[in-house]
């Protein structure tokens, strides 16, 4: 990997498918060495399941797969991978297009693409594991583990926990130095830097998403553990959710024996691939992480609590409680207006109230890639999806969905029932906004 030939600042501190499975798709398989512990659905205050009507879930499924069919159609992206999950099962998957336009490489289910921000999921996950085993805890100060940490102000410095920077609350500006990085300033020179940046609100009061501070928690865990942050994932996650095609960096993303390759416009109706853009996996914790289609249905199953021996649910449930508060998620996009009443930032997820239902969600995006993951905890029902092109259509299709699974207004979100856009210029230029909210 790439990402590993650079030393870690702190180490130099240191000195050291189911009934609704279409035809033409093939299940997924754990691939794990034991038998997994598989929760069965969630139950409500009466101990009944809750669960949405089969009819109603089968009817979204069969509107999803004509969606797809109208994206793939109008070539709306270079190459989708997406599946649905319910009650620990994969009930829809599908890929369309090209892992590679230029070679006309399918995407297939075990197609590896970047997660861009999905990959913070990971690191807070990993994190929890570690403070269950005692290694340290969500209130351990950064400056007692870091000695190199500062903030521009000392007595925010002294308060600042892993909570505030893996709940986005550290008190930053968005993005700090997202810029910088995507010019090719070191990671070990921007976080360094962090003593320069006046702070918006004190530390745990204000939402400020960050990809460099974020990552500060695989110098942390380094610090308290003696071993890489991506070492632990490999062992605590990877391995047992039987996740055998997700890695961290650029030089695993383009050995695997199938990869997306990254895609822009090409003229009004056609894409061209590129080689894929460094900076990001510079920050491995924030946005570090490859997978496949397969990898991510068993990371949904685990996320939704269909893995307690992997991931138990006092845990889950610390990782998707509400945080601080994150009004302007609200307003991003017309199927936000429309359904989210309130939004906030957990540890490495979104959480909204979607339609009065608690949706656990998160998005990311970096150069030529586009990733979303979604869930409601109540149901046990979510979806993920990952495409390897600028534009919002794998997460406005996500709405259209979930609207009909739980039996609200239909509202065509993605605009695949009207007609056509004139041409794929317009996703690209929101590219930059997208990627740094997550």
């Amino acid at each position: 990997m790439q990402f590993r030939k650079l030393p870690l600042l702190i180490a130099g501190l240191l000195g050291i498918a189911a009934t609704w499975l279409p035809a033409s798709a093939t299940r997924a398989s754990t691939n794990t060495t034991s038998t997994p512990d598989i929760r069965p659905p969630r139950q409500d205050a009466t101990g009944l399941s809750v669960t949405l009507p089969p009819e109603r879930i089968k009817a979204a499924l069969d509107a999803y797969s004509h969606w797809l069919d109208v994206v793939a159609q109008r070539n709306e992206v270079a190459g989708l991978a997406t599946a649905v999950v319910v009650d620990n099962k994969v009930a829809f998957e599908r890929t369309i297009g090209y892992a590679d336009v230029a070679t006309q490489e399918p995407v297939t289910p075990t197609t590896v693409f970047r997660l861009a921000s999905l990959s913070k999921a990971f690191a807070t996950a990993i994190t929890g594991l570690l403070i269950d085993d005692g290694r340290f805890g969500w209130d351990t100060k950064l400056a007692e583990a870091l000695p190199f940490f500062q903030l521009k102000d000392a007595q925010a410095s002294g308060a600042a926990t892993v909570r505030d920077i893996l709940g986005q609350r550290l008190g930053l500006p968005h993005n700090t130095y997202d810029q910088m990085l995507e010019d090719n300033v070191p990671y070990e020179e921007l976080v360094r830097k962090l003593d320069e940046v006046t702070l918006t609100c004190n530390v745990g009061e204000c939402y400020g998403y960050q990809n460099v501070a974020f990552s500060l928690i695989g110098d942390l865990i380094y610090a308290e553990t003696g071993d890489f942050f991506y070492h632990q994932v490999d062992k605590r996650l990877f391995f047992p959710l039987g996740m055998t095609t997700a890695s961290y960096g650029r030089d695993e993303l383009e050995s695997s024996k199938s990869w997306a390759h990254p895609h822009r416009p090409h003229g009004a109706h056609a894409w061209e691939s590129f080689e894929p853009k460094e900076a990001y996996y510079r920050v491995a914790p924030a946005a570090g992480v490859n997978a496949s289609l397969r990898d991510m249905e068993l990371w949904l199953i685990a996320q939704m609590g269909g893995r307690p021996d992997v991931l138990p649910q006092p845990l889950l449930d610390a990782l998707h409680a509400p945080g601080v508060p994150t009004p302007t998620e609200m307003r991003d996009t017309p199927w936000r207006r429309a359904r989210v009443t309130s939004a906030s930032y957990g540890l490495g997820w979104r959480v909204f109230t979607y339609a009065g239902e608690t949706m656990i969600f998160h998005a990311g995006a970096v150069e030529g890639y586009r990733t979303m993951i979604a869930f409601f905890p109540k149901y046990h029902v979510g979806m993920v999806s990952m495409w390897n092109s600028p534009g919002s259509v794998g997460t406005d299709l996500m709405p259209m969905v979930f609207d009909a699974m739980l039996g609200l207004p239909h509202v065509d979100w993605a605009g695949v029932e009207s007609d056509p856009p004139a041409n794929r210029s317009a996703p690209a230029k929101t590219r930059h906004k997208s990627r740094r909210r997550g």
